[in-house]
């Protein structure tokens, strides 16, 4: 289990460096559209819950905070709860990162949302949400749509 833990963010780094260093580069648009990006943490989730659904189906159906503990609190457990971060967020940090390009909300204020949500997920969502009423507001309400990259597929 460290050996899986420890490589498992391999799986989504690639995709947060994308969105947080080179936000504008062609290919990180054309690779965060995919919703196939998820793939890989969720697979890894999939294969580490599956064989395990016995032990993980019943704290998570009826959840008590000493059964979810007693389940956080073994190294399968906690493998399992980080592969489920790492899919989450790394779903809901694409969800940031194409709604922020299509309004237009400048990447440089979009780095630190999507470095928060790589590290506290839901608080970077919040932020998020929080940046994008206010830019909404100072546009009146209108999104600025990002332009059209030359050669590219459906832009």
């Amino acid at each position: 289990m460290e050996a899986i833990f420890s490589l498992s963010g391999l799986l989504v780094m690639p995709f947060w460096a994308l969105m947080i260093f080179l936000p504008r580069w062609r290919w990180t648009r054309r690779v965060l559209r995919s919703p196939l990006m998820v793939l890989p943490p969720a697979l890894l989730y999939a294969a580490l819950v599956l064989p395990r659904l016995d032990e993980v189906f019943p704290a998570v159906s009826s959840p008590t905070l000493a059964g979810i503990a007693a389940l956080l609190g073994t190294p399968a457990g906690a493998t399992i709860a980080w592969a489920h971060f790492l899919a989450f967020d790394v779903f809901v940090g694409r969800w940031i990162y194409l709604d922020g390009r299509e309004r237009g909300i400048s990447a440089l204020l979009m780095a630190p949302v999507l470095f928060l949500t790589l590290m506290l997920g839901p608080l970077g969502f919040l932020l998020y949400l929080v940046l994008r009423g206010t830019t909404a507001r100072s546009s009146g309400g209108r999104s600025r749509p990002e332009p059209s990259t030359k050669g590219e597929a459906g832009a």
